[in-house]
């Protein structure tokens, strides 16, 4: 769990807090709301998310509400009242840290919170090829306990290779049956719907390996 977002308004504090967390080896990149967090997020998938709750323009109770994710939050607040910190966890933070505190402290708290995340339970291959179910109507796919959300694109090329589990699918055939058009030597549009889709397996908890790369041959569905 090395790359840290850190979502801070206080710009004394978090230039503070990110040298220290730096100095500690972690990667850290800052927001100063959540508008901000949201965007970077979309450009750059963190490990994990320390988040202020006051902020200008959108808090972090609202940012909470409007991720796409489930990324490891750690709250870090001023406010200390119990209501603050239900609402925090009601909307899926996973520890609440007080201002003012200790790096030490913060650097423990990860490192617990990484070996939780690491304790959980994630489907193997042979699992989840027996409970997963597609949704046509929402364009996603149930894994186990997991649900994840797809383009109508990325949606087609996983059920395609899926079907054909145990196989190596050319690129060819894949733009020409799930995209409709005959496959180019320089485009790069299939290969960037399959890192899409590897990134939002990632971002459920579920192994990019799914969708495996069969070098000079194309993509084959991963099972046991």
């Amino acid at each position: 769990m090395n790359k840290i977002l850190l979502v801070e308004d206080d710009n004394g504090f978090r230039e503070l807090l990110t040298e220290a967390l730096e100095r500690e080896g972690l990667c850290v990149s800052v927001a100063t709301d959540g508008f901000e967090a949201l965007t970077l997020m979309e450009k750059d998938t963190p490990e994990l998310i320390l988040l202020d709750l006051m902020m200008p323009g959108m808090d972090g109770f609202s940012m909470l509400m409007q991720r796409r994710n489930q990324l490891p939050v750690i709250v870090i607040s001023a406010l200390d009242s119990e209501e603050e910190r239900i609402r925090g966890y009601q909307l899926g933070a996973d520890d609440f840290l007080t201002k003012p505190f200790s790096i030490k402290e913060l650097i423990v708290r990860i490192q617990a919170l990484a070996r939780r995340l690491k304790r959980q339970d994630v489907p193997t291959h042979k699992e989840a090829d027996t409970h997963i179910h597609f949704d046509e109507t929402r364009y996603t796919i149930g894994i186990g306990d997991r649900q994840v959300m797809l383009t109508q694109t990325e949606f087609k090329l996983f059920r395609y290779l899926f079907e054909r589990k145990g196989q190596v699918v050319t690129k060819a055939e894949l733009q020409r049956s799930v995209l409709q058009k005959e496959f180019g030597r320089f485009d790069r549009n299939l290969d960037m719907h399959i890192s899409n889709t590897r990134r939002k397996l990632a971002q459920t908890k579920l192994p990019r390996s799914m969708i495996n790369t069969v070098r000079g041959q194309g993509y084959s569905f991963a099972c046991c």
